[in-house]
């Protein structure tokens, strides 16, 4: 068997094809709350209570996972895409990029719960692995409450897609 990887292009384009949670991590660091959109957050286990998220490497909530240990993920409703668009952005400021978005600040961690989310998350990192061009963060889930949001909303072939 050869140990060459796939090239990008063929892997992208099937890989469009797995539907992923549109969610948004926020964590509160130097001062800001940063924040970005993912599709890749899968429940990892019940006892403990685990969830992970993968990241870019070069993301700024990279960084700032390097110093700080807690975080929360929104799980987007149906109606929320501006919501994801918006903390997918390139060059979206670094101060204030919530401003638009309405939030209440999570007691455990500090960071962001995006309101009119289906769910919340509250983690503290457990593990933090390598993955090519990512970074795959493995918390341990402090707090999980519901939503009001209805339905989710769900990255499949490059587009946000509602369910309802």
């Amino acid at each position: 068997m050869s140990s060459a990887s796939l090239a990008p292009e063929p892997y992208r384009a099937v890989a469009a094809r797995l539907p992923g949670a549109v969610c948004v991590v926020t964590v509160a660091w130097r001062g800001a709350v940063h924040a970005t959109t993912v599709s890749s957050v899968v429940s990892v286990s019940l006892e403990p209570a685990q969830l992970l998220f993968v990241v870019h490497a070069d993301a700024r909530l990279a960084d700032a996972l390097d110093e700080v240990d807690l975080w929360t993920v929104s799980v987007l409703a149906a109606d929320q895409a501006p919501v994801a668009d918006w903390l997918a952005s390139a060059g979206r400021p670094v101060v204030d990029q919530l401003l638009r978005v309405p939030h209440v600040v999570s007691p455990l961690t500090g960071a962001a719960r995006v309101q009119g989310a289906a769910a919340w998350f509250d983690a503290r990192t457990a593990a933090v692995h390598p993955g090519g061009d990512h970074v795959i963060v493995v918390g341990t889930v402090l707090d999980a409450r519901e939503g009001g949001g209805a339905g989710a909303l769900v990255h499949l072939r490059g587009g946000l897609r509602p369910l309802t």
